[in-house]
């Protein structure tokens, strides 16, 4: 596992995706790996913890997600501060034009990855900060009509710098280590100082 990875309890996975961070989504069939920047994913539902995904057509890595028969597995990452460079390289870089994307971002960008326990050649991206291994829920009209994944997450892990006692640290941890949220063309923002409600012992 990457350094610092802690696993998450399945209870508190969709922490990790409440605050909307921009994601890395790997996949890998037949030989081949790639990854790809996402930044519409969603937390979804708490028991069994389920995420939704945006996947455009002309993506490679949907490709080899739906190579694997409806219901393939792929990773979700959450890049930090410090990966900015790369994520954009990742999410502009298509292996449709460039089929070395992989190879070529590792010296080109600094892109690390090492292969999910278990499952050889699914990409867990080193540098980030969690990780999640899912498997495709199949919805064909879904991602027919809207390019809509529905996945369960069936592993997670945290970087426990950052993500421990089931929540994200960011205020006490290296700014470096903050989720990316794009905006658009490249244009990031990092997530912010924490607010705490007075209110925050009533419940909805």
């Amino acid at each position: 596992m990457p350094a610092h990875a802690r696993a998450v309890p399945a209870d508190r996975i969709h922490r990790l995706l409440n605050h909307g961070p921009t994601v890395l989504v790997g996949a890998h069939h037949g030989g081949q790996t790639n990854a790809m920047a996402a930044a519409w994913a969603c937390a979804l539902d708490f028991t069994p913890p389920k995420l939704t995904v945006v996947l455009d057509k002309a993506t490679c890595t949907r490709a080899l997600i739906e190579a694997e028969g409806g219901q393939g597995r792929f990773t979700v990452a959450l890049p930090c501060v410090a990966q900015a460079a790369l994520v954009t390289a990742l999410g502009t870089t298509s292996a449709v034009e460039v089929p070395d994307k992989m190879e070529r971002l590792q010296s080109e960008a600094g892109l690390r990855w090492q292969s999910v326990p278990g499952h050889a050649g699914l990409p867990l991206i080193e540098g980030c900060v969690a990780w999640l291994v899912c498997r495709v829920l199949p919805q064909p009209a879904l991602q027919q009509a809207h390019d809509l994944f529905l996945a369960e997450v069936e592993q997670a892990w945290a970087d426990e710098r950052v993500f421990h006692g089931g929540r994200w640290h960011f205020e006490t941890a290296d700014p470096a280590l903050r989720t990316l949220h794009h905006v658009a063309g490249g244009h990031y923002y990092a997530i912010g100082e924490p607010v705490v409600s007075p209110d925050r012992g009533t419940r909805a």
